[in-house]
């Protein structure tokens, strides 16, 4: 049976770039397609950090509502923001091969780091990360799409604001200066995309997989298995990375308390063959030495 695939996503930039992507790809490979965009609550309430909004994948539910209900067939998400555990009947069918997972500092000029600054960002993953890096800054919540937080940058006299280099790079809204922030861990799966769909639409199945990347599936998947395992949604100050270099995936992971002042973390090498228990055993470090007290007090704070 041919049918048209309707691929739901956010109507952001970034994200029709990505859904894009995937359309393109299926299109070269002979499958007609229709972009389904739809808003999600992330999207519309920019007042309030994501944390505080108390829901589990606040970009990615509205999509899943959709597909639930008929609406899409496949949904295009950047990885990092959908949940370990998918909505019962829907899952994960393919990984794109995954862009660089750094994140960067743009400044508004030149940084003595060494004095009092203000720098902005809505991830508790890069702000725990920078003040144990640098305690003495100030950081402030930053929301919106790339472009919105970009000119939010240029409106404010803060010294700097965090971005995921990929969602730049995609839509060419990357500077010419930034710096590199070579030193902080990504949150699991970063610049990563994935495709979902329904469990039982096979034809989808069929098509989507095609597009899966080996090499970033296994990656991501470790990524997410630690933070699973650690319980943290995505929104908590985990993170995690994971590269394979001939055989062997090297690992690194972190956890964070909200003010940066403690630090968990761990570094490993497995065998790719024993990637799927890897993220799981790593996190179990954690926990076994201070990450399920550090766990506890986090999620008493983010009620």
């Amino acid at each position: 049976m041919k049918k048209i695939i309707r691929i739901g996503t956010r109507d952001s930039e970034l994200a029709l770039w990505q859904a894009n992507t995937v359309k393109s790809r299926l299109e070269n490979l002979g499958y007609q397609t229709e972009l389904v965009p739809v808003k999600s609550q992330g999207d519309l309430v920019l007042d309030i950090p994501l944390y505080e909004m108390g829901i589990v994948g606040v970009f990615t539910k509205t999509l899943d509502v959709a597909m639930l209900g008929g609406k899409v067939d496949i949904a295009v998400h950047s990885m990092k923001d959908v949940p370990t555990l998918l909505p019962k009947g829907i899952i994960q069918t393919a990984v794109l091969e995954r862009a660089t997972s750094n994140d960067i500092l743009i400044t508004n000029g030149e940084i003595d780091y060494n004095k009092p600054c203000t720098v902005a960002t809505g991830s508790l993953r890069r702000k725990a990360q920078w003040l144990n890096r640098y305690p003495n800054h100030e950081i402030v919540d930053l929301r919106g799409n790339v472009n919105t937080r970009l000119q939010k940058l240029k409106d404010n006299n803060w010294e700097g604001a965090i971005f995921a280099k990929a969602g730049l790079e995609r839509i060419k809204v990357l500077p010419s200066q930034y710096t590199e922030l070579d030193w902080m861990i990504p949150a699991p799966a970063q610049g990563a995309m994935v495709i979902v769909a329904m469990e039982n639409d096979e034809f989808s199945i069929e098509a989507t997989s095609k597009l899966n990347h080996k090499e970033s599936e296994i990656c991501t998947t470790v990524e997410r298995e630690f933070l699973r395992t650690l319980e943290g949604g995505c929104s908590a100050p985990i993170g995690a990375f994971a590269k394979i270099e001939e055989n062997k995936i090297i690992f690194k992971g972190s956890l964070f308390s909200l003010d940066g002042k403690q630090k968990l973390d761990i570094e490993k090498s497995a065998e790719v063959l024993d990637y799927k228990d890897f993220g799981q055993n790593c996190a179990k470090y954690i926990l076994e030495n201070g990450g399920k007290e550090l766990m506890s007090s986090l999620k008493s704070r983010l009620k």
